[in-house]
Formats: structure tokens, C-alpha cells, sequence
């Protein structure tokens, strides 16, 4: 079983900015991150989303995002 539960995507985001993430800029429903040391990452989701487990880890391996942030 995946240590990532499926979650909203308006809570991951929450999640990235406690962490250190911050919005670049937005265009509709993507939003630029930027993090010093970090190469910048589009999170690319509507609040409302359900972030599922494997898309959970995919975006964890961009940002540092743990289960234990959400």
C-alpha cells in the first residue's frame, strides 16, 4: 500500500507553501513554484482535484513534498 493517501489538490498546495515553495506566477490553473535550490515547477491543478497517490509521488520527487507535510 502507498504511504500517499489521494488528497486535494488546494491541500498539497498548502503543503508546498509551509515547505518553502513559493507562486512565481499564475496563468489560469497553473501556477509557477520557485524554491531556492530548486529548479522551478508548474503545479498544474484546479483546488478542487483529487491528487491521487502516484501523482503524489511523482510531485515529491520535484519539490521534497513528504507525507508528513499534508
Amino acid at each position: 500500500m502507498s504511504q500517499w493517501p489521494a488528497t486535494k489538490a488546494k491541500r498539497v498546495l498548502a503543503a508546498l507553501l509551509c515547505i518553502g515553495w513559493e507562486i512565481k506566477r499564475q496563468s489560469g490553473s497553473h501556477r509557477t513554484l520557485f524554491r531556492s535550490g530548486w529548479p522551478d515547477f508548474v503545479f498544474a491543478f484546479h483546488d478542487g482535484e483529487e491528487i491521487g497517490p502516484r501523482m503524489l509521488a511523482r510531485i515529491s520527487k520535484h519539490t521534497g513534498l513528504n507525507p508528513n507535510d499534508l
